[in-house]
């Protein structure tokens, strides 16, 4: 097969006029080859062209590594970036946090439209169906890796999917193309080394044809999780809120196996990680049908699911901020801890705040709510945080979550629900910028 045709073909077919094409080159012989192929594709319609190395840190060869790819992508004038990353392990294994790690990394250099091309080949397909298989997924886990996904700001290519690893390495010799070899690949402890050095040979062997049979099967999975998707369409609109949550009510007559699947179908809204068969079950038992006035959780790898007013939400992992405090002064800004964007006051004739009021005591931003009370403007008395939360119907996830602006001891106002009303005025405004 002519993998500059195969490479070009994929390539045309999701490209649009003003897309860049972002390769994640790792200088194994599959990315050293694309970075020929794109090199060429690069020449023949002057598109815009980077290599990406992301840096792991985990070898001792990584700086040399990361040297000998930008000599090559110099070589063939391609623009090349170096990314370093640092791997927080935790529960997770080496290969996950260093993959995600790495997508993270590539993610940055992504425009609107931009093509992110990764090397991987058919080998590497029936790689990921036999560790699905390991695993007991479902038609989505079999569908394996598609040749192309939404990421980021653009899309995730992969050119050389029907492609053989035997292929890419003979073109490689053919051209007397030098590639890196991470010592890791042959380290039979990893579940996808093992297949690959103890387990396709023997399938290849056996069976010649076995790969291509691999391919026919992920495509089928993926066509019918496809179909599945826009018989269900309908029915899943319905039950989702502009908030991401899920309605229950909605869910509770129809079969189990449909309540499966829109759950499933509303996690892969979020981008959340596939929950096991139990964990669903979890979700809907656990959660949607714990009694009234439980408030249920159940910690998934990735988030959370809670329940607020016949909704399921999902909520990412997040930082336990109540501890965080920061000084904040008339015309300043503070930037808020674990994302939550920014905080800031300032003097405008068009605010709801008195700014003589403010001067009364020191300004802060805090989010711990316990023991405070207040007294909003629309309210007949002054109330437990607690309790006005209640009122306001925040859900309880949130109540830790919302910056409160403080004079003094006196609670100032709570960002985008209230202002206490001995602070009430017109020449200076609270602006929660997410």
């Amino acid at each position: 097969m002519n993998l500059y045709l195969q490479f070009s073909s994929v390539i045309q077919r999701y490209i649009k006029p003003h897309s860049r094409l972002v390769l994640a080159f790792s200088g194994g012989v599959d990315s050293r080859v694309m970075l020929e192929l794109l090199a060429e594709y690069q020449r023949q319609y002057n598109v815009s062209c980077l290599a990406v190395h992301v840096h792991h840190g985990l070898s001792e060869n990584a700086d040399t590594w990361a040297q000998q790819c930008k000599a090559w992508a110099e070589q063939l004038n391609v623009d090349f970036r170096l990314e370093k990353v640092s791997l927080e392990l935790e529960r997770r294994s080496l290969e996950e946090c260093a993959r995600e790690a790495r997508y993270l990394a590539l993610s940055a250099h992504l425009q609107v439209d931009d093509l992110l091309l990764t090397g991987q080949h058919g080998d590497d397909q029936l790689e990921t169906f036999l560790l699905a298989l390991k695993r007991g997924s479902g038609p989505k886990g079999l569908s394996a890796m598609a040749e192309a996904k939404a990421f980021g700001t653009g899309r995730l290519v992969r050119p050389l999917l029907a492609i053989k690893r035997s292929e890419i390495e003979e073109y490689a010799q053919q051209h007397g193309l030098d590639w890196l070899e991470d010592e890791s690949n042959q380290d039979t402890r990893f579940d996808r080394n093992f297949i690959r050095h103890q387990v396709s040979p023997v399938l290849a062997e056996r069976w010649p044809h076995f790969s291509q049979a691999v391919q026919r099967s992920t495509q089928l999975c993926a066509e019918q999780e496809a179909l599945l998707d826009e018989l269900m369409s309908d029915k899943f609109k319905s039950l989702c809120n502009g908030d991401g949550s899920l309605s229950i009510d909605g869910m509770i007559a129809v079969s189990v196996l449909m309540r499966s699947r829109l759950i499933r179908m509303w996690l892969a809204t979020h981008h959340a990680r596939m929950p096991s068969r139990e964990h669903v079950e979890k979700i809907w038992l656990e959660v949607a049908m714990a009694r009234q006035d439980a408030n249920p959780l159940l910690n998934l790898a990735d988030g959370q699911i809670r329940r607020y007013e016949q909704k399921l939400y999902w909520l990412e992992s997040s930082l336990d901020i109540t501890e965080w405090q920061q000084a904040i002064c008339v015309d300043g800004e503070v930037n808020l801890p674990d994302s939550l964007g920014s905080l800031s006051l300032k003097s405008s004739s068009q605010g709801q705040l008195s700014l003589s009021a403010l001067q009364t005591g020191q300004l802060r931003v805090i989010f711990n709510p316990e023991g405070l009370t207040a007294h909003p403007v629309e309210r007949g008395h002054s109330r437990k945080l607690k309790k006005l939360f209640q009122e306001y119907k925040i859900p309880s996830w949130q109540r830790r979550r919302m910056p409160i602006l403080m004079c003094g001891d006196q609670v100032v106002a709570i960002a985008n629900l209230f202002i206490d009303h001995r602070f009430i005025g017109q020449d200076c405004e609270l602006i929660w910028d997410k």
